[in-house]
């Protein structure tokens, strides 16, 4: 098995390819260690000293590490237990994977929701996981879009640049209603 890696725009990040689908459907985030209890994968993975965070996506495993750890460090570590973790059989996900996907959204806005959730299904989610990371709907109140960002993304220094000069221009464009974007942890 031969898996590859990439940079991301968070110099704490990683993108790990391990040449076979992680996940069928969908993404899952691990932002501590605690919150991997249904992830065989993350838990191995978490089991390196360092590691802080494990995002899944659908062929890619993005890993954030402590500031204080060198990846020259943790890299060899990594990709070993990921080697360990699709030799074994085992699931990325045991039972009922939860879908990290969009927040569900009624009310009076509902049609403006439901065309923010196609711009960012169609031009911003796949930009995002190439980058080794997503961006999930979160919310939609008097003109400001709520968005959850995950993987790569969560923490990155260019976020913010993202965030703003990226994916607001994007939505305000298409949608007048939108008037700015916020990230939510």
């Amino acid at each position: 098995m031969f898996i590859q890696t990439e940079t991301t725009p968070n110099p704490a990040t990683l993108k790990f390819l391990p040449g076979e689908i992680v996940l069928d459907n969908g993404t899952a985030d691990f932002p501590a260690a605690e919150t991997a209890a249904n992830s065989p994968l993350a838990r191995r993975i978490f089991a390196v000293g360092g590691v802080t965070g494990v995002f899944l996506g659908r062929d890619f495993v993005t890993v954030t590490k402590a500031d204080d750890q060198p990846w020259d460090h943790l890299k060899p570590s990594i990709l070993g237990a990921i080697m360990e973790h699709f030799q074994s059989g085992a699931p990325a996900i045991e039972g009922k994977a939860e879908n990290a996907g969009h927040a569900s959204h009624d009310g009076p806005d509902s049609d403006i929701v439901v065309q923010i959730k196609e711009l960012l299904d169609t031009r911003v989610r796949p930009a995002v996981a190439q980058d080794g990371g997503d961006i999930t709907f979160h919310g939609f109140d008097r003109g400001v879009v709520y968005l959850h960002m995950q993987g790569a993304c969560a923490g990155c220094p260019s976020s913010t640049l993202t965030l703003k000069m990226g994916i607001e221009n994007l939505l305000r464009h298409y949608i007048p209603e939108v008037v700015e974007v916020r990230p939510v942890a």
